[in-house]
């Protein structure tokens, strides 16, 4: 299958510059995708220019990720409704060696088919602004940006409206894709349906000023069946580094994908064939309970993403929190497991020496001393995994490093006890 046939089939292609496309990419090309520094790590939604990259990547065209050291400083207003907060150069610097981490994870930067990694802060950090307005800007007219849609929304918008600053973003994004066509021999760009007004920019330059034609391509923003996209603007958002969001909470996040929604994130992020994922569809009409594609998706981008390590993290962390297993954890795990879990705080001399339900009562895990010692009685109060009767005293030893208990009402409700000793 051609790449643009499974792109589309992959329900990657929303836009085409040009539909000779198709035919140049028959041959090998490069092609280039930009990433905005705004944080120190990229995110779910950065996944979908990534994988896209990496398709090109592993159908034999070169490829060059671009991290917008300059751009970053400025802001694209593509999307925003507002101006954002302006960053400082050591701030992107932090970012941006954050996004090269993310990036070689994913992107092979090594071997005959390397991809390259370029930031445009290099080519623009000694451009002077009169450089800038005599050889660059010259070459746009005010009338085509206006008509840029990213530019009429902020122009409408009542409140946050466009600084001329972020209305110059344009001009310095096509004019990165005129010195990685002049440098690299680049000649298709990539991004999201919300860049088609930049990537246009770059291709009109290239041929306003080199007389040859470059292509753009974008892929649609990558909503969820209730409407709602990736992203940090959304609040929602889901970073690749693990200090910022836990493999766990990765890992469900893709576990927990409706039905509605995991076969089109298998399309877009998973590396499986067309004709795996149509198994895997069959799979959960035949059994929905099983969620056998989500287990596969959450699997492959963990793997993807934070490697076997990290997938062993995730696999072990869900076992622990939905199959009681707490052995070999540490107060730091356990914590970290069960943050989204109702909690409390007792004084270790409240808790040693009690009996459990007592504890569990005290804490607010039951309306009622009376309920509480009846479940314990029932058989349905769990203490670290182990379940315990009505006679069951709380010992130094059930506190993991002195500090940590986890108790269970039934088969699913968590309640984490942590130990004070002030």
């Amino acid at each position: 299958m051609k790449l643009i046939e499974e792109l589309k089939m992959r329900g990657l292609v929303e836009a085409l510059t040009d539909p000779e496309i198709e035919k140049a990419l028959e041959k090998p090309l490069t092609v280039y995708c930009g990433f905005d520094p705004s944080a120190r790590s990229l995110q779910a939604g950065n996944l979908v220019s990534i994988m896209a990259l990496k398709r090109f990547q592993m159908a034999g065209h070169k490829v060059i990720a671009l991290v917008g050291g300059a751009t970053g400083l400025i802001g694209d207003p593509s999307g925003k409704s507002a101006e954002r907060n302006m960053l400082t150069l050591e701030q992107v610097e932090r970012n941006k060696a954050g996004i090269r981490e993310n990036l070689s994870r994913i992107l092979d930067f090594d071997g005959p088919n390397a991809a390259r990694l370029v930031d445009n802060y290099d080519w623009y950090k000694d451009t002077s602004a009169i450089e800038f307005l005599r050889d660059i800007a010259i070459n746009f007219r005010v009338p085509q940006m206006l008509a840029k849609e990213s530019v009429k929304k902020r122009l409408g918008a009542s409140e946050g409206a466009l600084t001329f600053t972020e209305f110059s973003y344009q001009i310095l994004q096509g004019n990165d894709f005129l010195h990685l066509y002049d440098n690299f021999g680049c000649t298709l760009e990539i991004g999201g349906a919300d860049q088609w007004g930049n990537i246009t920019a770059g291709t009109d330059l290239v041929r306003k000023m080199r007389g040859k034609s470059v292509f753009g391509l974008t892929f649609p923003l990558l909503l969820d069946s209730s409407g709602k996209k990736f992203g940090k603007s959304e609040g929602n958002a889901l970073f690749m580094d693990a200090s910022m969001t836990g493999v766990y909470d990765w890992y469900q996040y893709f576990l927990r994908s409706a039905d509605a929604d995991v076969i089109r994130y298998l399309k877009v992020f998973s590396l499986k064939s067309l004709e795996e994922i149509a198994e895997l569809e069959r799979a959960m009409k035949e059994n929905p309970e099983g969620r056998i594609p989500q287990k596969a998706l959450a699997e492959e981008l963990t793997l993807l993403v934070h490697g076997e390590e990290g997938l062993r993290t995730a696999l072990g962390a869900t076992k622990t929190l939905f199959g009681g297993d707490l052995s070999g954890k540490s107060a730091s795990e356990l914590e970290e497991i069960f943050k989204d879990v109702p909690s409390a705080e007792m004084q270790a001399a409240d808790i040693v020496g009690k009996s459990v339900f007592a504890v569990a009562a005290l804490a607010g895990m039951f309306k009622s001393n009376g309920e509480a010692r009846r479940m314990a009685a029932q058989g349905g109060l769990s203490l670290n995994g182990c379940k315990v009767d009505e006679k069951r005293v709380f010992r130094e030893e059930d506190l993991v490093e002195g500090r940590v208990a986890v108790l269970k009402q039934g088969k699913k409700n968590n309640f984490v006890l942590k130990a004070s000793r002030v």
